[in-house]
């Protein structure tokens, strides 16, 4: 059986489907040739991450397909139920990438508490002749302990961000629509030792109204999550952090609520006009920004790569 990696794995990843008796080809190829490059090779299975589109056409132009596997964990660039209408199997990673999503939230949490993202950018140009004053002007940091974090979707990478603002001496309160009153979480250490946390779950209001800080986790949804309501609703001064989805935080209400002091930072990984966010975005001093890079880790790649390998292995029965 011949797979096509569309959008990458690493080498783990390969070594184990081709050890299982698969052909690996590994090439980009694009959009618009895709269903092409999948009839003139035979291909049998696909791995893509999200740029890639398999729409309900390309399934009907490609009989030999039997299984479209996603770097990802959400499916939104995938027609599923047409795809499983046809038979063709669609597997997606799971857990890989919750570690490097939550530590990126952390990465963005504590240094914006302490104004980094802000005196990284500062410091170079100024740092030699304003010392003192740049001192002064970042000295009034905050530090997470005994904060109050609100989590809107405890999906896995949100339940790894809970355990990491616990190990850091925060509240955890949290809001998702599968979960209702409290939720347990296992918050497992270097040695072995694992102590459960019962997480208490509240309405995504309540979060808005009590936490000082709010993090995102969700797969994208109509219309946006976060707008001008939900920041009116939130704390003065509250830390906003996306590294979720684009299209879940409305990005004018985010820029109007910054100025208007509502919210004092805000962290974004995932923006509404991606490859090219909007000016005003990227001059903002307040927003700590990385270009999309949440589940891209060392240890997150391969990982992913070994996981979408079993399952295809074991989808397939090679």
């Amino acid at each position: 059986m011949k797979i096509l990696v569309n959008d990458g794995i690493l080498e783990s990843g390969k070594t184990t489907l081709e050890n299982a008796g698969f052909e690996v080809i590994i090439t980009n190829v694009a959009q618009e040739q895709l269903d092409k490059f999948i009839n003139d090779e035979g291909i049998n299975a696909i791995i893509i991450k999200n740029s890639t589109q398999i729409h309900a056409e390309l399934i009907d132009n490609c009989p030999s397909l039997k299984l479209i596997a996603n770097a990802s964990t959400n499916n939104d660039n995938i027609d599923v139920i047409y795809a499983q209408e046809c038979g063709v199997q669609v597997v997606n990673i799971s857990d890989a990438s919750a570690n490097a999503i939550a530590e990126l939230v952390f990465a963005h949490l504590l240094g914006m508490a302490r104004f980094l993202h802000q005196a990284n950018r500062e410091m170079p140009l100024e740092g030699d002749v304003s010392f003192n004053t740049l001192k002064k002007h970042f000295s009034n940091g905050t530090e997470l302990r005994g904060k109050t974090l609100g989590i809107i979707g405890m999906d896995i990478s949100g339940q790894q961000v809970a355990k990491l603002a616990l190990g850091l001496g925060m509240k955890v309160i949290a809001f998702d629509v599968e979960y209702q009153n409290t939720l347990l979480i296992p918050v497992d250490f270097y040695n072995g030792q694992v102590i459960d946390i019962e997480i208490e779950l509240t309405s995504a209001d309540e979060i808005l109204k009590d936490a000082d800080f709010i993090s995102l986790h969700l797969a994208t949804q109509d219309g946006y999550v976060i707008g001008a309501k939900e920041f009116k609703k939130m704390k003065n001064g509250v830390g906003f952090i996306n590294v979720a989805q684009s299209g879940l935080v409305d990005e004018v209400a985010l820029i109007n609520a910054i100025e208007s002091g509502k919210v004092k930072y805000a962290g974004l990984d995932t923006f509404e006009n991606q490859p090219t966010p909007e000016i005003q975005l990227l001059m903002k001093p307040e927003l700590s920004l990385t270009p999309n890079i949440a589940s891209y880790t060392i240890e997150a790649q391969h990982k992913i790569g070994t996981e979408l390998a079993t399952k295809i292995i074991n989808s397939l029965h090679v």
